[in-house]
């Protein structure tokens, strides 16, 4: 990745760019660089993009929750001294953002999520009985992408190491039982900030039903597919999801 990490006060983050700010949320094994191609391409449109580091292996166990990370977002948009921001979530990072909607919709103006958690139970945790065997965890990384190859060696030992890492692990596990008891089915439709849905048509770990029921319970929502992609759209496709993306904020105004 081309951008450098930033360290102030309790915060990590990388940004480039000028004008409104986007937030970008990565998911619970997704890094930074899975959003290199967001950063490059939306910094240079008049926004100021902004990935923080999430404090997912760091906090309290007890604090291991999605509301405990809405609540970090919320002090790091104070922290950062905005107004008001557009959220760009994957997987656990749009339930986080989300959650963070539903808390503090004030500070939302936008929100964008691909491949998010949130209503479906299955979308993290388990499977992870086998987790010293290499290609087990192999094979699980691959599944997340429509194209195996999507999932390099790189992503494959960060995956490795992290689940075979016993404090990681046991956060992993209790990240799991929070999004399964922070379910948005009921809290969805009273959301009326205007949302993005990008999906992959493919997508394993949150089925393409699983799009379909953000899109009729949020009122103000518009879902876009891709083809061909998995559970990491902005990845695996990131020229497609990059247009689908500045469309929808050109067209909505932001």
């Amino acid at each position: 990745m081309t951008h450098s990490l930033k360290t102030e006060g309790n915060y990590k983050y990388i940004e480039a760019g000028e004008g409104t700010p986007i937030i970008v949320l990565h998911g619970l094994m997704g890094g930074l660089s899975n959003f290199s191609s967001v950063i490059n391409f939306f910094s240079k449109k008049g926004y100021q993009v902004i990935i923080p580091e999430l404090p997912i292996y760091s906090m309290s166990l007890l604090k291991t929750n999605v509301k405990s990370f809405a609540k970090y977002l919320y002090d790091f948009i104070e922290f950062k001294g905005f107004d008001q921001v557009i959220l760009l979530g994957n997987s656990l990072g749009g339930h986080i953002g989300l959650y963070h909607t539903k808390l503090y919709a004030e500070k939302v103006k936008a929100l964008i999520i691909t491949g998010s958690s949130g209503l479906y139970e299955s979308a993290m945790g388990g499977g992870y009985t086998k987790r010293s065997d290499y290609e087990v965890i192999k094979k699980k990384a691959q599944e997340v992408f429509y194209n195996p190859e999507i999932a390099t060696k790189e992503i494959v030992d960060d995956v490795y190491a992290t689940v075979n890492d016993r404090n990681k692990l046991i956060k992993t596990l209790a990240i799991a039982k929070s999004a399964i008891r922070h379910n948005m089915a009921k809290d969805l439709p009273k959301m009326h900030t205007p949302t993005c849905i990008i999906w992959g048509k493919n997508d394993n770990v949150t089925p393409p039903e699983v799009a379909e029921e953000f899109h009729s319970l949020l009122p103000d929502s518009d879902l876009f597919w891709i083809d061909k992609c998995g559970h990491a759209a902005m990845m695996e496709h990131p020229d497609e999801f990059n247009a689908i993306m500045e469309k929808w904020l050109n067209e909505r105004s932001f």
